[in-house]
């Protein structure tokens, strides 16, 4: 018997062309084209207003590009969104958590939402367990402190185990012992695709595989291969001199 056919090589986990957004009359994001292979990862970087978070919220699916085309998996968005909820996991600077629930309480309400059953709880106790809360699982999030917050975000976005996870400043409101224990839970991990902006040029080409740099009117300063960037490069985007620079 013959050695079986080699699988066709995956598409892209995330592609752009034109991508843009405005708000009202202001625009944000100009024609961004970007395509990164599934289970990469690809770190954003740009000063703040640049539209980071903007991009992060339309690869999330929520919030629809005024302009130009995004398709993740191979499924336009918005059209298809409904498709790939399911795969996402989203960390912003909002935890969507609901503060009047516990900590357990949130995972058990969002694990409904994503159709996890039995397997769920134990994915839930398990997380809570690896950062350090499962002696707070009881505890209202409204009595958390930001940290504990955040952590309990993490737990939120990883609680379905996504295939594409979208982290914006991932270890924000951490201290150190904290970021050390959240770190490697939003690592690398097989078939995991993830896109990450934050602020540490050296961490993001470290971890990254692509990067876009944003300048701070939401043009494309570069879209290159991680290797390819220099770190003196890439602070380049966030002085003043540069973000005036189309």
């Amino acid at each position: 018997m013959s050695d079986p056919a080699p699988a066709a090589p995956a598409g892209p986990a995330l592609r752009a062309a034109g991508l843009s957004h405005s708000y009202g009359d202001l625009p944000v994001l100009r024609s961004i084209d970007l395509e990164l292979p599934a289970g990469g990862t690809l770190a954003v970087l740009g000063p703040n207003g640049a539209g980071k978070s903007t991009l992060l919220r339309i690869v999330s699916t929520l919030l629809r590009p005024t302009a130009g085309s995004i398709a993740l998996y191979g499924h336009e968005l918005p059209r298809e969104a409904w498709k790939l909820r399911g795969r996402i996991g989203f960390l912003g600077h909002q935890p969507l958590l609901y503060r009047d629930l516990g900590a357990r309480e949130n995972l058990d309400f969002h694990g409904k939402l994503f159709g996890l059953d039995g397997a769920g709880a134990e994915r839930a106790d398990e997380l809570l367990d690896r950062v350090g809360l499962a002696h707070r699982a009881a505890t209202r999030v409204d009595e958390m402190s930001a940290g504990m917050v955040k952590r309990l975000a993490v737990c939120r976005a990883l609680l379905h185990e996504p295939d594409l996870l979208v982290l914006d400043e991932p270890l924000a409101n951490l201290d150190p012992a904290g970021a050390e224990v959240v770190a490697p839970l939003l690592g690398p991990a097989p078939g995991r695709t993830r896109v990450i902006v934050t602020h540490d040029v050296e961490a993001a080409l470290e971890q990254a595989d692509r990067v876009l740099g944003l300048h701070r009117d939401g043009s494309v300063a570069f879209e290159i291969a991680a290797a390819e960037v220099d770190p003196a490069t890439a602070r380049e985007i966030y002085s003043e001199r540069a973000g005036a620079v189309r």
